[in-house]
């Protein structure tokens, strides 16, 4: 087109307006394609720092969950493994244990979450991915002021 214009063309001539009329949207639709593609990338980078976030808080509340249910050191390694999904046998298999204690000590921890088993315990955590207990870094502090404390939502939750 710039030939064109070059060798004498004018916008007279429609077929010269009309490759200038395509070079002019096909410029504007790569600029708006670089405004799309890099809001996309600051997009990405914020849900993963979201999520890098959201990963440390959650470990804050199953840290927090553990201390007020007073875990031994032995039981909060079962417990994660339970959070993690891996079943009796394999967590004695990978702390070198017996079958037999990990059930007691998967039991303790129920007893002591007030769970009836498994599938409680682990809903336990869910429920408070679902009930928006991880937020972003600047709500966390008044998340935590407004959210009952984990011994009243373990009540709420054994009555319901």
């Amino acid at each position: 087109m710039i030939e064109d214009f070059r060798a004498g063309g004018f916008f007279t001539d429609p077929h010269l307006s009309l490759e200038a009329v395509i070079a002019v949207a096909l410029i504007v639709g790569v600029l708006f394609l670089m405004i799309e593609l890099r809001g996309l990338l600051t997009r990405m980078s914020d849900m993963q720092t979201g999520l890098e976030i959201a990963h440390g808080h959650l470990a804050e509340v199953v840290e927090g969950f553990f201390e007020d249910w007073n875990l031994t050191n032995a039981e909060r390694d079962v417990a994660l493994m339970i959070l993690k999904g891996l079943d009796n046998d394999a967590i004695a298999q990978v702390r070198h244990t017996a079958p037999g204690t990990v059930r007691a000590q998967a039991t303790s921890i129920y007893a002591k979450s007030s769970t009836d088993g498994r599938a409680q315990f682990i809903s336990l955590f869910v429920e408070e991915l679902l009930a928006g207990g991880i937020s972003s870094e600047n709500e966390l502090d008044t998340a935590s002021m407004n959210h009952p404390s984990r011994e009243q939502a373990a009540k709420n939750r054994s009555t319901v």
